[in-house]
């Protein structure tokens, strides 16, 4: 398995957060793996951040149950998003976040261009493999994320 591809919950996690839920493996290694929701927006969008009130209401999607506080992002801007981590296909996880703001706020940054998460999905070594193993989640050919 490798990042940059798309898993789908199936019936085995109903009842939990992961009911319905595709995710997008932006980190898988050694030490485990990490991804986010893609297809569960937050109930807020990101202008209705106080923090973020004069942005444009980009949606915000609930990426995950840990680490609820901060938001993270992937994007297909590295040409005006320094320092993103490469996953797959043109699509980078985080880097300058002040950066991507900035370029939302003057519409060099589009909503097909950028993904917001609150929270995110992780793993230790060889969980992920195990939940596959156990079928709680799919290999998801179909995914696409922008």
């Amino acid at each position: 398995m490798d990042a940059g591809i798309f898993i789908t919950s199936t019936s085995l996690l109903d009842d939990t957060f992961f009911e319905d839920a595709t995710l997008f493996i932006t980190e898988y290694n050694e030490k485990g793996a990490m991804g986010f929701v893609v297809n569960k927006e937050f109930p807020r969008k990101f202008n209705e951040l106080e923090e973020f009130r004069y942005s444009p209401p980009f949606p915000l999607y609930d990426g995950g149950p840990v680490d609820r506080e901060h938001l993270y992002f992937v994007h297909r801007r590295p040409d005006l998003i320094a320092g993103g981590v490469p996953v797959a296909d043109n699509i980078y996880m985080g880097g300058d976040f002040k950066a991507a703001v900035m370029h939302m706020n003057n519409g060099t940054i589009l909503e097909q261009d950028i993904r917001l998460f609150i929270g995110y999905c992780g793993w230790n070594t060889h969980e992920l493999e195990e939940e596959i193993a156990e079928g709680s989640w799919e290999i998801w050919e179909e995914g696409r994320l922008f």
